[in-house]
């Protein structure tokens, strides 16, 4: 799905299906963990000169084995080093077992460890594929390191932390730094589990690439690799027309603000045209604050069937501002042979009758975005909102599938997913993104890019991408109005 490797992300059962492949093909277990066990011992000595003693915390598994493998390291690199164990190490089995045989170093009980001042903790305890809940004594333990501001370094992944999900499986370290080997999981960079993770190094450990593209699911992360291609550059011949008419609905006369942040992004984002449809009653304010950006009267669903056989129009943004109720349906209804963004107000006038929206949007290429926060998602997706065991990518695909629409959901770790099964998270929205009206703005770009023929999936990427790039160029006490006037930002160079 995308040119760069860098961005891929592996579920923690892609990561197994990558292991066994990898040992099929005749690559030897113990030295993929020796050398993964010898990653995480360079990042501990380069990124922790000061440390006073390295503290190995392993767990029962493989990952514990990668750990033994750093404490043997450190040893022979003259370091002070201790070993704590999670469980009988003698219950060790397979390539665990070989790395624990071949550590020099003594095993204390995992309880028994005290934080000292000068320690850093190597965490080994648990890796990606963590599905249950942590022990009391592991709760308890990550409290203590928390208290005492102890430095972690963790191995694949905090332990807790869910690498699927990205949550916390009842409690779960908080890290400085991560090393993880091939690819990224889910849970690097998923919330809360990428603010856990720290500092994250992606360590090859030798296992060829084609072996892990064979294993790959249809996830990565959001960037321009993935959808550059198909962002349309203006050409010498190029009129307004050709660059596509984006149409924003507005709300009545007292929410207006909302359909002008939508417009003006879209014409900043590149839409040759931009024309806000507005009721009668609301024409003359947001005339009083419009100039490049076009106005239409549209009263009510008549007028917009006129309209819509009447004139040249490529993409519609329906929603913010607009008002919960019939008219929302009827307009969208209306619109379901178009290139759409439905947010906001247009998504909760659906909640009571989701399968009429998806219905309407079924059949041919796919033409709906769908933009939902947290609670419009629960709106629209009730039972898929309230199962803890799916992820977020999982649940964007599942309501995707069923809407026959791509996703945009939105959050810190905004998940574009479209039905055909691609889904991609995004990383680069910083903080000061969460503030009013910057949903309206995205909203806009999306459209935008729609109305200039992008398929949808990728306009809705791209918009989510460059949405956070022009946050990033703006300081954080920038308000929507900022954002929509950046929305025409060219997204930063790819390493």
């Amino acid at each position: 799905m995308t040119n760069s490797f860098a961005y891929l992300l592996l579920t923690p059962n892609d990561m197994a299906a990558v292991d066994t492949a990898a040992a099929a093909s005749g690559m030897s277990s113990i030295g993929l963990m020796d050398r993964a066990g010898r990653a995480v011992a360079a990042s501990a000595l380069r990124h922790f000169p000061g440390a006073l003693r390295f503290v190995v915390l392993c767990g029962p598994g493989n990952n514990g084995g990668d750990g033994y493998v750093a404490a043997a390291a450190l040893n022979e690199a003259g370091t002070r080093c201790v070993v704590y164990s999670l469980g009988d190490p003698a219950q060790l089995r397979g390539d665990a077992l070989e790395a624990r045989s071949r550590c020099p170093l003594d095993t204390q009980p995992l309880d028994n460890y005290v934080p000292l001042p000068g320690d850093v903790v190597i965490d080994a305890l648990f890796g990606a594929g963590l599905s249950r809940n942590v022990s009391d004594s592991v709760a308890a333990l990550a409290d203590r390191l928390a208290a005492t501001n102890t430095p972690v370094l963790a191995v694949d992944l905090p332990s807790g932390l869910c690498g699927r999900r990205g949550v916390a499986l009842g409690a779960a370290l908080r890290a400085d730094r991560t090393v993880t080997f091939v690819a990224r999981k889910p849970g690097h960079v998923l919330m809360p589990g990428r603010e856990l993770c720290g500092e994250l190094e992606v360590f090859d450990i030798g296992i060829p690439r084609r072996i892990v593209l064979a294993k790959a699911g249809s996830l990565a992360e959001n960037a321009p690799s993935i959808w550059s291609s198909a962002v349309p550059s203006p050409l010498g011949d190029s009129h307004k027309y050709t660059r596509g008419h984006l149409v924003v609905f507005s709300g009545p006369a007292d929410k207006t603000g909302a359909a002008r942040l939508s417009a003006t992004a879209g014409l900043k984002r590149g839409a040759g045209l931009v024309t806000v449809a507005s009721p009668t009653d609301a024409l003359s304010v947001n005339a009083a604050s419009l100039t490049a950006i076009m106005l239409h009267a549209i009263d009510d669903v008549a007028d917009l069937a006129d309209w819509l056989g009447s004139a040249k129009l490529s993409a519609f943004v329906l929603g913010p501002g607009f008002g919960v109720g019939e008219k929302a349906r009827e307009f969208v209804l209306a619109l379901k042979g178009k290139r759409l963004v439905l947010d906001a107000d247009g998504i909760s006038s659906f909640k009571d009758d989701p399968d009429t929206l998806f219905s309407a949007f079924s059949e041919g290429e796919t033409r709906l975005v769908l933009t939902p926060h947290e609670g419009e998602f629960a709106r629209l997706f009730p039972d898929l909102a309230k199962d803890k065991e799916l992820s977020k990518p999982e649940k964007a695909l599942k309501a995707s599938a069923l809407a026959s629409a791509v996703i945009v959901y939105k959050g810190a770790d905004t998940v574009i997913a479209s039905p055909d099964g691609r889904a991609l998270i995004n990383t680069n929205a910083p903080p000061w993104l969460a503030t009013a009206g910057s949903g309206d703005a995205l909203a806009g770009m999306i459209g935008a890019l729609l109305a200039q023929g992008m398929p949808a999936f990728e306009a809705a990427a791209a918009g989510v991408y460059l949405h956070g790039e022009a946050a990033n160029s703006l300081t954080p006490d920038m308000t929507a109005e900022d954002l929509a006037k950046r929305a025409g930002i060219l997204p930063n160079k790819e390493p």
